[in-house]
C-alpha cells in the first residue's frame, strides 16, 4: 500500500504549489545561466497553453477567450533573464486541424530566431487517450523528430489530482502519455495557472529549460531546414493545380510507350525474310 506525506500525494510543495523539483529524482546536471529564453507553446485549443503563456509573462497578453488562428509573440523578464514567448495556435481534438492553422504552428519558431530553446507542450491532466497520443505525434512531428530533444511536458490543471501524485497520474494514465514521456526524454513541469506576477515556480522552470539546453551540448532547435521543408508539404497539399500536376507527372513518367499499329503488326507478325 502506497504511503505518501501530504506533499507526496498532491506533488505539490509545502505552500500548496506544485513540486518540479521532486518530478526529476536524478541528479541535477550542470546548466549555464543564459540571458535571454526563447519558448515556444505547443498544445490542443482549450488545455490552457495560453494560459501557460500569460502566467510566464506575468499578465494577460494572450487572448483566452477564442481560439488563437495565428502564431503570436511577447517577451518579459523573469530572474533577470529576457524570456520570449510565442503561441501558436492549439490543434483541434475531434478534427483534423486545418491546414492554414498547420502552416501558423509551424511559423512559431521562425518567430523567436535563431531558434527556440525549448518547446513547451502544455497537456491538461485529465483523461489521456490513444487519440491524444496520436494528436500530439501528429502536430509536434510537424516540426521534425529533433524537436523531440527540445521538448518539455508542462501539465496544466494539476489540482483536479487531489491526493494523487503526478507521478502516480502518469502511472495510471498507461502507455500512451508514457510514450509521449518518453520521446521527450522525460522532462515534464507541473504548473499553477492561477497565480500572475511574482510567480515562485517560474525561476524553476526557466532553470530547466537552462538544463534541457545544456544536455542537448548548448544546441538550439534550428527551425529553417525542418519548417521549410513542412511548409513546402503544406503548400503543395493546399494546392489543388500542383497536386495534380505532380500525380500527371507520377503517371507519365509510369505509362508504357506508346507504338503505332504498324509497328505493332511487325512485333505481332514479323515479315519473313
Amino acid at each position: 500500500m502506497e504511503t505518501n506525506t501530504p506533499e507526496e500525494a498532491t506533488g505539490t510543495t509545502g505552500n500548496g504549489m506544485p513540486g518540479p523539483e521532486k518530478e526529476k529524482r536524478e541528479p541535477a546536471a550542470a546548466s549555464t545561466h543564459l540571458s535571454e529564453l526563447r519558448l515556444v507553446l505547443l498544445g490542443w485549443r482549450w488545455p490552457g497553453k495560453s494560459l501557460t503563456g500569460n502566467t510566464i509573462l506575468g499578465r494577460e497578453e494572450f487572448r483566452l477567450e477564442r481560439a488563437a488562428e495565428f502564431s503570436v509573440k511577447r517577451e518579459t523578464e523573469v530572474t533577470g533573464r529576457r524570456v520570449i514567448v510565442v503561441d501558436t495556435p492549439g490543434w483541434f481534438t475531434s478534427q483534423d486541424t486545418p491546414a492554414c492553422y498547420q502552416q501558423e504552428i509551424v511559423k512559431g519558431p521562425t518567430m523567436c530566431a535563431p531558434g527556440p530553446h525549448a518547446f513547451l507542450l502544455v497537456i491538461p491532466v485529465g483523461m489521456f487517450s490513444e487519440v491524444d497520443r496520436t494528436r500530439i505525434e501528429e502536430h509536434v512531428g510537424l516540426f521534425g523528430e529533433s524537436v523531440w530533444r527540445h521538448t518539455i511536458v508542462v501539465f496544466t490543471w494539476a489540482e483536479v489530482l487531489r491526493n494523487i501524485s503526478i507521478e502516480r497520474y502518469i502511472r495510471r494514465e498507461g502507455k500512451d502519455l508514457q510514450w509521449v514521456l518518453e520521446k521527450c526524454k522525460k522532462r515534464y513541469f507541473v504548473i499553477n495557472n492561477y497565480i500572475f506576477g511574482e510567480h515562485p515556480q517560474l525561476g524553476r522552470l526557466m532553470e530547466k529549460v537552462e538544463k534541457v539546453v545544456a544536455e542537448e551540448g548548448g544546441g538550439l532547435y534550428n527551425p529553417e531546414e525542418e519548417v521549410e521543408r513542412r511548409k513546402r508539404t503544406l503548400d503543395q497539399n493546399q494546392n489543388p493545380t500542383a497536386q495534380s500536376q505532380a500525380r500527371e507527372g507520377r503517371e507519365l513518367g509510369a505509362r508504357p510507350k506508346q507504338i503505332s499499329s504498324a509497328a505493332l503488326a511487325q512485333v505481332v507478325d514479323p515479315p519473313v525474310n
